[in-house]
């Protein structure tokens, strides 16, 4: 029996990616990692601008996270990957994303 290895977990997001390569993964990798910093960051001083009280869970704080700081983390997603030089990756990332969200309000409103 030959023995043939499991590709790796960065060699699996290549090819799940269609990326050219494993920099091209780790460059990916490190613009998620810069963008999710950037949000924990970025969200309190917009809820405390708000006056909202980000201590304990509710329905406040997960309404204005999804209308303000989803798109913000979609936003810098973008300008992340246009620093690291994978804006297109990412762009085609955002319009799947956006269609999704499209056929969500677009089922809604036919019913």
């Amino acid at each position: 029996m030959p023995n043939e290895s499991k590709p790796g977990f960065l060699e699996r997001l290549k090819q799940k990616w269609k990326l050219n390569s494993l920099w091209q993964v780790v460059l990916v990798l490190i613009v998620f990692a810069c963008t999710g910093f950037t949000i924990l960051f970025v969200k309190k001083p917009i809820f405390d601008l708000l006056g909202v009280d980000t201590r304990g869970g509710g329905f406040v704080q997960t309404v204005i996270y999804l209308l303000l700081v989803l798109p913000l983390y979609q936003i810098f997603l973008l300008v992340y990957g246009f620093i690291f030089g994978q804006f297109t990756f990412f762009w085609e990332k955002e319009k799947k994303f956006l269609q999704r969200i499209g056929r969500l309000f677009n089922r809604r409103a036919k019913k």
